[in-house]
C-alpha cells in the first residue's frame, strides 16, 4: 500500500483529497497545524516535515497561507509558510533515502493580471500580490528538484469551493451563507471575472496527476479548472436565486491587490490526464453547497 503525505491535510482540498486517496487504497499521513495526534505539525519546522516524509512514497504539498488577503495583512507569515515551508518539503523529499515524488499545488494567482484570456500554462508569471509571489517562488523550488532528477508536478488551481468546512469569508461560502440568511451580499468588484472549480473536480484531477507522477510520467504545469467565466456579480445573483431569499447585493470598489479577471485554459489537463474535465457547473456546485448549509442547520 503506497503511503502519501498530504500537507495542509485539514484544509478544503486536503480533507477531500485525503478521503479520495484512502478510498483508492493509499495510506495517508496528514501534516497540518490544525490536526490532532501524529498528523499535527508545521511545514515551517524542518523536523516536522522530515518526520512526516520519512519512508513515504509521495507528497502532495498543499499547506499554505492560502488567502490573498491574509498574505497582504501579514506578508512575513505568508512568505515563511509558503516559501520556507516549501523549502522544507523539497529538502525532505530530495534527501530521503528513497526519494518520494512531489506534487506542488499552486494557484492561478501566479499569472497576476493576464493580458489575454483564456490563460494557458505557458503564459508569463507576473503575480501582483504577496500570495502570488510566494507561489511563484514555491514553483521555482520544485522546478529545481525536478532539474536534479526528482519526480515532481505542479498543479495550478482556481477558486476551489464546495464544502461547508471552508473558510466562511471566502467568496463562494460567504455569498452562499449570506444569501441563505437573507443578509446583504457585499461584492467588491462586481465585474471581476473568474473560474470557479468544484472540489470534486479538483480532487479528481489531482488523483490523475498523482497516478502519473508516481510512475515517473513527466508533466508540465497543469491547470485544474473549468475554463468558464463567471463574474462576482453573477455569482452573487445566482446565490440569491438558489437560496430563494430576498437578500440584496451591495457593490463596493475592488481591492488594489486583487486580480480583476482570470479564466484558464483546461485543454492541457484534458490532453495529459486521460480526458479530465471539470464536470460540475457553478450553478450545480453552488446549489450543492447551499443544500449542505441547509442540512447542517437542520432546515428542509
Amino acid at each position: 500500500m503506497p503511503t502519501v503525505v498530504v500537507t495542509g491535510s485539514e484544509g478544503l482540498v486536503g480533507t477531500a483529497l485525503t478521503d479520495a486517496l484512502r478510498g483508492a487504497g493509499y495510506a495517508v499521513r496528514g501534516l497540518d497545524l490544525r490536526a490532532a495526534g501524529a498528523a499535527r505539525g508545521d511545514t515551517r519546522v524542518a523536523a516536522d516535515v522530515a518526520r512526516a516524509v520519512d519512508g513515504a512514497d509521495g507528497v502532495v504539498h498543499l499547506a499554505a497561507v492560502s488567502r490573498v488577503v491574509w498574505g497582504e495583512r501579514d506578508p512575513d507569515a505568508c512568505w515563511a509558510t509558503n516559501v520556507g515551508g516549501t523549502d522544507n518539503v523539497v529538502a525532505a523529499c530530495v534527501t530521503a533515502t528513497e526519494a518520494p515524488w512531489l506534487v506542488f499545488v499552486s494557484s492561478r494567482e501566479v499569472y497576476g493580471q493576464a493580458t489575454r484570456l483564456p490563460v494557458d500554462e505557458d503564459a508569463p508569471l507576473a503575480p501582483m500580490n504577496v500570495y502570488g509571489r510566494s507561489k511563484v517562488e514555491g514553483e521555482r523550488r520544485v522546478d529545481s528538484a525536478r532539474s536534479a532528477g526528482h519526480r515532481t508536478a505542479i498543479v495550478r488551481l482556481a477558486n476551489v469551493y464546495g464544502s461547508i468546512g471552508d473558510h466562511d469569508d471566502r467568496v463562494v461560502p460567504a455569498f452562499a451563507r449570506a444569501a441563505l440568511a437573507g443578509r446583504t451580499l457585499r461584492v467588491d468588484g462586481a465585474e471581476h471575472t473568474f473560474d470557479f472549480t468544484y472540489i470534486d473536480d479538483a480532487v479528481e484531477g489531482l488523483m490523475r496527476v498523482i497516478e502519473r507522477v508516481s510512475i515517473g510520467v513527466p508533466l508540465p504545469p497543469i491547470h485544474l479548472l473549468p475554463g468558464r467565466a463567471v463574474t462576482l456579480g453573477e455569482l452573487a445573483s445566482l446565490a440569491i436565486e438558489l437560496a430563494g431569499t430576498q437578500a440584496q447585493v451591495v457593490v463596493g470598489p475592488p481591492r488594489s491587490y486583487d486580480v480583476a479577471r482570470f479564466v484558464g485554459d483546461p485543454r492541457r489537463a484534458e490532453r495529459l490526464l486521460g480526458g479530465w474535465r471539470a464536470k460540475v457547473s457553478v450553478r450545480e456546485g453552488l446549489g450543492r453547497l447551499i443544500a449542505a448549509y441547509r442540512a447542517a442547520a437542520g432546515e428542509p
